[in-house]
């Protein structure tokens, strides 16, 4: 759904793109006009303007602009492929996972803190530890946590399905600080790292910016090495594997249906015999 949201957005702003150059229909958007828009300076989270967009950034315009034009045509509103004959955007080596330690969950931690609890780093941090995916965490209110029990809800998200996770002491502290900060602010519950009413991409986005910083702050993350949420999902469900020598226990801690999954976030050779092997 995230997907679909994201080529609507793109293919609205082509034809605000394509009607500032006189553009009116879909046939007269040229391959030149379709390019130059994929090509175009735009805005980051807190509206600077970035002359060269970034290689994802066009990847996903050209794939929305092709989209609008393929559904068009399916409607018969034109014939036009303006990027029948471009060229794909290269996409750069993937830097490997980095496989956290504790030490290194701990460096995140510290540098998480800086400027809590007007600021939301450990609060993020906090949640992606109690094993909460990005989206999960981006919809965490105050009303899902209860730090007598230590514990948070989460009612799912694409690919996760509801479930309470515990939350260790640090997770506790931070949260009831962060809690007790938005609740000053005014009558709750508040989203505890997101802004409410933002679309789920955004607020997923957002959540990898956050952890992005926290991970630079640490030093963690390098030019050599990229350190994502995902990595402290790994991290989580290796200590969980280790805890219980089940992998159905890291399914369910991580709100996951998929056991191949689990295995695959927990580094663990997961073989399946083919049918007929059986004796």
């Amino acid at each position: 759904m995230d997907t679909v949201d994201e080529y609507i957005e793109v293919g609205e702003r082509l034809l605000g793109y394509a009607r500032a150059h006189h553009a009116l229909l879909l046939d007269e958007i040229t391959p030149e006009l379709a390019e130059a828009f994929i090509n175009a300076p735009g805005r980051d989270r807190r509206g600077v303007i970035i002359e060269t967009p970034a290689d994802n950034t066009q990847r996903q315009r050209r794939s929305g602009v092709i989209s609008l034009f393929s559904q068009a045509r399916m409607l018969g509103l034109t014939r036009a492929a303006p990027l029948v004959d471009s060229r794909p955007i290269p996409r750069s080596p993937r830097r490997p996972s980095a496989e956290l330690r504790p030490e290194e969950i701990a460096q995140l931690r510290f540098h998480s803190e800086r400027g809590m609890p007007a600021t939301r780093n450990a609060s993020l941090l906090a949640l992606l530890l109690a094993g909460l995916s990005s989206a999960e965490v981006g919809a965490a209110s105050t009303a899902d946590l209860d730090l007598t029990a230590a514990s948070v809800s989460t009612r799912g998200a694409t690919r996760t399905v509801a479930r309470r996770c515990g939350l260790d002491g640090w997770a506790v502290h931070v949260l009831s600080l962060r809690a007790a900060y938005l609740e000053r602010k005014g009558s709750g519950p508040h989203r505890l790292v997101a802004n409410a009413g933002s679309a789920p991409s955004v607020v997923q986005s957002s959540v990898g910016a956050g952890f992005s910083e926290i991970a630079r702050r640490s030093g963690l993350s390098t030019m050599a090495r990229k350190v994502e949420p995902r990595d402290v999902t790994r991290y989580v469900a290796r200590r969980i594997l280790n805890e219980t020598g089940q992998l159905s226990e890291v399914a369910r801690r991580l709100g996951l249906s998929s056991l191949d999954v689990a295995a695959e976030l927990a580094d663990l050779k997961w073989n399946t015999p083919p049918r007929g092997d059986a004796a």
